[in-house]
C-alpha cells in the first residue's frame, strides 16, 4: 500500500490480544485537545519535497517518504540548502529534517515513482512498491526490500513485477501487492499477488482482478486480505471495488457486487481491532466519495459516510478515523452543504459525525487532490501524524507535499468572538456571540468582561465545529434600568490558549419594557434577527433561545436608519446583486411555522426577501417556505409540495415605505398577511421536507411563478423572525401595531470639556491631561461639561446616567463615596485652576459608593428632573469626594476612555 502498515498492524494486534483499554494507555492522550482527538491542528516545521508524496511509513522514529520528486528542501523561511532525494526521503519524526538514509529510486525509461511503503511486523524491513528499475543502482523490478538498520537494498529479495505496484501489506512471511501488473516473475497474476517476504518468490495466492488494484490490507488475525481498487470482478466473480479473500489461496470470502457505485473506486483501506475502513473516490454524478466502516466479524457495513469530495486515505488511531480528502459537501450526513473544500477530517470509528479537528491544505499541484496519504510516527514519547500529498499550503502557509501534527504542544488560539449586546426590559441585558473556531478544540470556554473590568463577570462553556458555530449567550441580571454597560468576550481552549478580547459591545438598559422585541420573544420566536449589528460577519439572534445566528455574505449594508420599529433599532441593506444573510444552523422545519419580516424597497427587479434553502453560500437546489417580490412589487408566499403552491398579493409594495409581511402554514393551511391585514389563504398544509438554512436578501427561485429578474433583493429588511408555530391574526396585528407605536430612544453624549482642579498646584491647569482626579483632602475636583440635546418631539427624559472609566494607574479606585453635583459657576477647560475653580451645588444628583481598583467603566444614575430642566443647554457636572483616597479617571482626551465621560439619556412617551 502507499503507507506504513507496521504501526497500524501492531496496534491492531495489540488490541486483539489485550483489549482496547490497555492499548489506549500506552500512548498518552493530549489532554489539551478535545477528546477523542489525539493531535493538534498546528502544523510543525517539516522538510518538503518538490513533487508529490504518495507513500509514508514509520520505524524507530524515522518516517520514510515515497513519491514522485527529485529533492527535498527546508521549510519555507528557515534557510538551508536543498538536498537531492530521488523519489524517496527519510526524515526524523520529531524534527522533520532528513536523516542519513538516502535511497534513489530510478527507471531506465519513463518516470520512476514510489507509490507504496510498508514495514515488516518487526520493523526491520521496509518494502517499497511503485514503478522503478533500480534502487541506488541495484536492479529491482517495481518492488524492493530495504534493510532499515543499514538503509541498503536486500539483494536476496528479487520479485519481478511487470508494471506499477500501488499498494502493499505484509505479514511475517508474505508481502501482498496490488497495482497495474498482469504478471509476476513471468506467471499470470492480475493486479493482486503475494510473494515470500524473504526472497520474493511468488506465492500460490491468486486474486485476479479485471481493473487496477489500489489498496491491500491484511486482517489482524492474518487469515484474510481485503482488496480495493477499480475492479468489477475478482477471480471472475462480480465484486466492485472491494473484496475479501483468503490470505493463503486468494479465494473469495466476501464479495460486494452493487455495494459501491459503479463510477466510484476504493483508494485506500485500513484496519483496527474491530473493523476495516475504505477511502473512496468517484467520477461524475451520483458518485460515492466518502468512507465506509465494516466489521471484521462478518465483513458487513457498520456505517457509511456519504460526504462528497474524493477520499484518498484513511487512518484509524485511538478510536478516531482520520481521513484525507477534499470533502466539499457533507449535507447528506447532516453536516455542511456544498461549498468550501476541507482536506483533513476526523470522526469516531463508530459513527459518521465529524470531530473538532480540521487543519487544512489546498488542492495543490498534479491532479489537484490535496493530501493523499497519512501515517503515525513516534519519538521521545510524542506521537506525530504525518500527511503527504500534492498540496502547497497547510493552514494557509506555504508548505509543499508533506506536513505533520503532534500529540502535544497545542498553540493555536480560538478565533476572536464577535459579540453584541441587547436589552429589552429593565434588569436584563443579553450578551451574544458567534461561537469561535478552534481547529483542534470543539469545547471552548468563554469569559465575559463588563465595563472594562479585568475580572470576568461570567464564564460560559459552548461547543462549536468548523461547520457548526451556533450563537452562545449569557444574560446579565444585575444591570440597572437606564444605565449603559459595555461587554467584551474571550474564548479559551483546553490548553489555555486564549483569543484576544472581542470588540466592545455596548447596551443601555431601558427603563420600561421595549414592547416590540419583547412581544416577538414572548410569542415564541426561535430566530429573531434585528440587524443592529455594527460589524461583519455575524447577525445576532435576539430570540430567547438565542442560538440561530446568521452570517453576512458579501457585506450587506449595516445599521441602516430609520429602522422599521421606532427607536434605536436599525435595519440591514441588500444590493440586489450578491449580498444576503444565511443561517448558521442547519435544521428541518415542522408542519407549523411562521415567518415574519419588515421590508422597504423601490426595486423594479424583484427578488427573494426571506426563505428556506438547502445551501448556505451557494444557491440552493431545494428551496421553498419563502417570500419573494415580483418585478412590479407584488409579494408571493410559496411552498413546494411536488408542485409550487403560492399566494400572491394584488397590491404592490415597492413604494420605498416600511411594510410588515407575515406568512404562516399549519393544519389550517397557508395564510399571508401584509401590514397586519390578511391578503390571501390557500388550503395547503404540507411543504418540502429537507434540512437547510434560512436566508434573507436572496436565494434560488428557479421557475417559480412570476419569477423576478433578480433572485437577490435590493432594499432593506428589519425585525426578521421565525416561529415554530402559527401566529394568530390577532398576534400579527399586534406586532404591526407595536412597531408603529412610539418607542424609547437612547442618546449618548460625550463630555465636550473636562478638567480637574489640584490644591497642590493652585495655578495649574489640567485641561489637556488624559486624566481626571477626585479627592477631598488635599482637594481634587473634576469638572465635566455636556452639550445636552433637546427632547425629541412628543417625548420626555425618562432616565439619565453618567459613565466614567478608572485609569490603569495602580490604586486608581477609591474606597470613598464620589458625588456627582451640578456646577453653578462659570468655567472653561483651558482656564480652570484650583484658584479660580467654579462653585458647585450642594445637592448630589447621583453618587458612586466607592470604586474598585482596576481600569473599568462605572455608571451611576442621575436625578432625572434636574437634567430634564437643563435639556438643550450646556450643562456642567462636578465629581467631589470627602475623603483622602483619590479616584483617577480617564479624561475625554485619553485614548483608552471607551467614550467616557459620557451621559446616557433615555427619552420616551410622557
Amino acid at each position: 500500500m502507499r503507507r506504513s502498515r507496521g504501526f497500524a498492524a501492531a496496534l491492531a494486534l495489540s488490541l486483539a490480544g489485550t483489549g482496547a483499554g490497555a492499548v489506549l494507555g500506552l500512548v498518552p492522550q493530549a489532554a489539551a485537545i478535545t477528546p477523542p482527538v489525539a493531535f493538534t491542528a498546528d502544523a510543525l516545521s517539516t522538510w518538503q519535497p518538490n513533487g508529490v508524496v504518495w507513500a509514508l511509513a514509520e520505524a524507530g522514529g524515522t518516517v520514510f517518504v515515497g513519491g514522485t520528486f527529485s529533492a527535498v528542501r527546508p521549510p519555507d523561511g528557515s534557510g538551508g540548502a536543498e538536498q537531492s532525494a530521488v523519489n524517496f526521503a527519510a526524515l526524523d519524526a520529531a524534527t522533520g529534517a532528513p536523516t542519513s538514509c538516502h535511497l534513489s529510486f530510478t527507471v531506465g525509461a519513463g518516470t520512476a515513482t514510489v507509490r507504496a511503503l510498508t514495514l515488516s511486523p518487526d520493523k526491520q524491513t521496509l518494502y517499497a512498491g511503485g514503478y522503478f528499475g533500480a534502487v541506488n543502482g541495484t536492479p529491482v523490478s517495481s518492488l524492493a526490500a530495504i534493510d532499515v538498520a543499514t538503509c541498503t537494498v536486500k539483494t536476496g529479495f528479487r520479485p519481478a513485477f511487470a508494471a506499477t505496484v500501488r499498494a502493499l501489506a505484509v505479514t511475517g512471511d508474505t508481502v501482498y501487492a496490488g497495482g497495474d501488473f498482469l504478471t509476476v516473475a513471468g506467471q499470470p497474476r492480475q493486479r493482486f499477488a503475494a510473494v515470500d517476504a524473504t526472497d520474493g518468490a511468488l506465492r500460490p495466492f491468486t486474486a485476479d482482478a479485471d481493473e487496477p488494484g489500489r489498496a491491500v490490507e491484511v486482517t489482524p488475525d492474518g487469515e484474510h486480505v481485503v482488496l480495493g481498487g477499480d475492479f468489477f470482478t475478482v477471480n471472475g466473480t462480480n465484486t466492485h471495488a472491494l473484496a475479501v479473500v483468503d490470505a493463503t489461496s486468494g479465494a473469495l470470502t466476501k464479495t460486494y457486487a452493487g455495494f459501491i457505485e459503479t463510477n466510484s473506486v476504493v483508494k485506500d483501506i485500513a484496519t483496527d481491532a474491530t473493523g476495516f475502513y475504505t477511502a473512496n473516490e468517484g467520477t461524475g454524478g451520483g458518485v460515492f466519495d466518502g468512507r465506509i466502516a465494516l466489521n471484521l466479524s462478518d465483513f458487513n457495513q457498520r456505517w457509511r459516510d456519504t460526504c462528497l469530495g474524493a477520499t484518498q486515505a484513511v487512518l484509524p488511531y485511538l478510536n478516531v478515523l482520520y481521513s484525507a480528502s477534499h470533502a466539499h459537501d457533507c449535507s447528506s450526513v447532516g453536516e455542511y452543504p456544498d461549498g468550501q473544500r476541507h482536506h483533513l477530517l476526523a470522526q469516531p470509528t463508530t459513527s459518521v459525525g465529524k470531530l473538532g479537528w480540521a487543519p487544512d491544505t489546498n488542492d495543490g499541484i498534479g491532479e489537484g487532490i490535496g493530501p493523499r496519504v497519512m501515517t503515525v510516527g513516534s519519538k521521545g514519547g510524542v506521537q506525530y501524524l504525518w500527511v503527504g500529498g500534492e498540496f502547497t499550503t497547510v493552514n494557509g502557509s506555504a508548505q509543499q507535499s508533506l506536513t505533520r501534527f503532534a500529540s502535544t504542544g497545542d498553540t493555536g488560539a480560538p478565533t476572536v468572538p464577535v459579540a453584541t449586546a441587547a436589552s429589552f426590559r429593565p434588569g436584563e441585558a443579553q450578551v451574544r456571540w458567534r461561537t469561535s473556531l478552534d481547529l483542534d478544540d470543539s469545547a471552548l470556554t468563554y469569559r465575559i468582561y463588563r465595563n472594562g473590568s479585568g475580572t470576568p463577570i461570567a464564564t460560559v462553556a459552548a461547543d462549536s465545529l468548523f461547520f457548526k458555530r451556533p450563537q452562545a449567550s449569557w444574560t446579565d441580571t444585575t444591570v440597572a434600568a437606564g444605565q449603559s454597560y459595555t461587554y467584551r468576550v474571550t474564548a479559551t481552549d483546553a490548553a489555555g490558549n486564549t483569543s484576544a478580547l472581542s470588540a466592545t459591545a455596548s447596551v443601555t438598559v431601558p427603563t420600561s419594557v421595549d414592547a416590540y422585541p419583547d412581544r416577538v420573544r414572548a410569542d415564541g420566536a426561535q430566530l429573531f434577527w434585528r440587524y443592529d449589528d455594527a460589524s461583519l460577519p455575524n447577525v445576532a439572534d435576539s430570540s430567547a433561545s438565542g442560538n440561530q445566528n446568521g452570517v453576512h455574505l458579501n457585506a450587506p449594508a449595516l445599521r441602516q436608519t430609520p429602522g422599521a420599529v421606532s427607536g434605536a433599532s436599525t435595519a440591514i441593506g441588500f444590493n440586489g446583486t450578491d449580498t444576503r444573510v444565511y443561517g448558521d444552523q442547519r435544521q428541518t422545519i415542522g408542519g407549523s411555522y411562521t415567518i415574519e419580516t419588515w421590508f422597504r424597497t423601490n426595486t423594479t427587479r424583484g427578488g427573494k426577501l426571506f426563505g428556506f434553502g438547502n445551501n448556505q453560500v451557494r444557491g440552493s437546489s431545494q428551496y421553498d417556505k419563502h417570500i419573494y417580490m415580483t418585478n412590479d412589487g407584488r409579494l408571493v408566499y410559496g411552498v413546494y409540495t411536488g408542485a409550487t403552491r403560492t399566494i400572491t398579493t394584488s397590491a404592490s409594495y415597492n413604494d420605498n415605505q416600511w411594510h410588515h409581511v407575515v406568512a404562516t402554514q399549519g393544519p389550517g393551511g397557508m395564510v399571508l398577511y401584509v401590514d397586519g391585514a390578511q391578503k390571501g389563504t390557500l388550503a395547503v398544509t404540507t411543504h418540502e421536507n429537507y434540512a437547510g438554512y434560512w436566508h434573507a436578501g436572496g436565494d434560488s427561485l428557479g421557475a417559480w411563478p412570476n419569477p423576478p429578474t433578480s433572485e437577490f433583493w435590493a432594499g432593506q429588511l428589519d425585525e426578521t423572525a421565525v416561529y415554530p408555530s402559527v401566529l394568530s391574526a390577532a398576534q400579527v396585528q399586534n406586532h404591526y401595531a407595536l412597531a408603529t407605536a412610539p418607542a424609547d430612544s437612547v442618546v449618548q453624549v460625550q463630555a465636550a470639556e473636562d478638567t480637574y482642579a489640584n490644591a497642590g498646584a493652585p495655578e495649574g491647569n489640567y485641561g489637556g491631561s488624559s486624566s481626571l482626579a477626585v479627592r477631598g483632602t488635599s482637594l481634587y475636583t473634576s469638572y465635566l461639561r455636556f452639550n445636552l440635546p433637546a427632547a425629541p418631539a412628543g417625548t420626555v427624559l425618562k432616565s439619565a446616567s453618567l459613565s466614567v472609566k478608572t485609569s490603569t494607574m495602580s490604586g486608581a479606585g477609591t474606597a470613598d463615596t464620589v458625588s456627582v453635583v451640578p456646577v453653578t459657576g462659570a468655567w472653561t477647560e483651558a482656564g480652570t485652576t484650583y484658584n479660580n475653580r467654579p462653585a458647585t451645588g450642594a445637592v448630589a444628583l447621583g453618587s458612586f459608593a466607592g470604586v474598585p481598583d482596576g481600569s473599568a467603566v462605572h455608571t451611576t444614575g442621575l436625578d432625572t428632573a434636574a437634567l430634564a430642566g437643563a435639556l438643550g443647554t450646556s450643562y456642567g457636572l462636578a465629581l467631589t469626594s470627602p475623603g483622602t483616597d483619590a479616584l483617577w479617571l480617564w479624561s475625554s482626551e485619553a485614548a483608552a476612555n471607551e467614550g467616557t465621560p459620557q451621559l446616557t439619556l433615555t427619552f420616551g412617551a410622557p
